[in-house]
């Protein structure tokens, strides 16, 4: 889990001839990209060369893209980044990567399933986990233990 990659922006299209890409984030904005030097793709590594904020993300300039043609073939690549690359947390932070996969408990011990996405529409992180039957519910960020491998579901919040 360690090095699983991570996904911090994906390239949406080309931005002007020079091969400026534009970029969807995933993170904290094009502040948080320039703690990384490269970022891996399908197939190579891109190497950042300068970001800066754009229309609805980031407008980034890589290296490797040396015109707007190359920048076009990109669009909908991932940049990702190995998970030991990130910068440590504090105590009651986590990674969304580090909780999907996550199996989950009810409060009284009942096996719910485990955790297949986090969201977040504006009034915190949203916790959605998947039943064994494939049923899928969803719970605030705030109803969940996390801690020794698990998440711990408040029952109050069980659907």
């Amino acid at each position: 889990m360690q090095d699983a990659p991570v996904t911090l922006a994906a390239i949406v299209g080309a931005h002007g001839v020079a091969g400026d890409v534009r970029l969807k984030l995933f993170g904290d904005g094009p502040e948080g990209l320039k703690l990384y030097k490269s970022f891996e793709i399908p197939g190579g590594t891109l190497t950042l060369k300068s970001i800066r904020p754009g229309p609805n993300g980031a407008v980034a300039r890589f290296a490797e893209i040396k015109d707007r043609t190359a920048a076009e073939g990109l669009r909908g690549t991932a940049l990702t980044v190995p998970r030991s690359a990130l910068p440590p947390l504090a105590d009651g932070e986590y990674y969304h990567v580090d909780l999907i996969g996550l199996p989950c408990t009810s409060s009284e011990g009942e096996l719910l399933g485990s955790i297949v996405a986090v969201e977040n529409f504006g009034a915190g992180d949203i916790i959605e986990i998947e039943r064994p039957d494939k049923k899928r519910f969803m719970v605030p960020i705030k109803a969940v233990q996390l801690g020794d491998g698990q998440a711990v579901i408040d029952s109050l919040f069980i659907v």
